[in-house]
């Protein structure tokens, strides 16, 4: 009677969990030597919520085998790459919690702030994550200055800071447009204050100099219309190696 049972235990979890190779196949409980790899094959050919189904069951059920710390980082790279920024970042503060002394915690603080970082899309919207996005890297630098993620980490933060100084140029532009002129003149002075170097630092000169003369300055419609988009963080690579020498 306990054999029978126990394979009817077997049939009925798998038919509750057909999406996994391994329970489809066998007869017997799987391994977690054999679930790893069944997880890590879905992973590596991008197949990336069914890798996340099986990372899960091995952190469920085999949370003391040598393989649940794999699926603990794994999780959250499956969250990543599915868009799953969110999830992501719980994920990786997750393991960063439970293993703090772990060598991979330089990689999860820096898809930390990339999981930040992949949340920005134009800079008519909530700024925020440009925001955590840079201190998170920035954790990474002061931290581990040494790790291979350095130099990425340098240019991702200027395309950031890039991102926010263009977010206050086309803030400044709305209230000049709409004639609030002592608005865009704050904005313009943050601006400068804080991305001085950025490439929206002559514009925002520009507009203030005209400003501070009592003047509002002329323009066509196109002029209030800037570049929305994330500058590209490519533009800014080398000078993030430059910095990280």
């Amino acid at each position: 009677m306990k054999k029978l049972l126990y394979a009817l235990i077997l049939a009925a979890f798998a038919l509750t969990s057909s999406g996994c190779s391994w329970l489809n196949d066998s007869s017997t409980p799987p391994s977690p030597e054999f679930i790893a790899a069944d997880a890590m094959e879905d992973f590596n050919t991008g197949q990336y919520s069914a890798a996340l189904k099986n990372f899960q069951i091995l952190r469920d059920r085999f949370p003391f085998s040598e393989y649940s710390l794999m699926a603990e980082l794994k999780t959250g790279d499956c969250h990543f790459y599915l868009g799953q920024h969110l999830e992501a970042i719980a994920a990786y503060q997750d393991f960063e919690q439970n293993h703090p002394t772990n060598e991979a915690i330089p990689y999860t603080q820096f898809q930390i702030g990339m999981s930040y970082y992949k949340q920005l899309t134009t800079i008519d919207r909530d700024p925020s994550a440009a925001h955590l996005a840079i201190s998170t890297f920035s954790r990474l630098i002061r931290t581990f200055p040494k790790c291979p993620y350095v130099q990425e980490a340098r240019a991702r933060i200027i395309a950031a800071e890039n991102f926010l100084a263009n977010h206050e140029l086309y803030v400044a532009n709305f209230y000049i447009k709409t004639d609030k002129l002592k608005q865009a003149a704050t904005r313009l002075e943050f601006l400068l204050d804080n991305f001085p170097t950025t490439t929206a630092g002559p514009r925002a000169e520009e507009l203030l100099a005209i400003l501070k003369t009592g003047e509002k300055p002329n323009g066509s419609w196109q002029d209030w219309i800037p570049e929305i988009g994330m500058p590209d963080w490519e533009t800014f690579k080398t000078i993030g190696a430059r910095q990280s020498q």
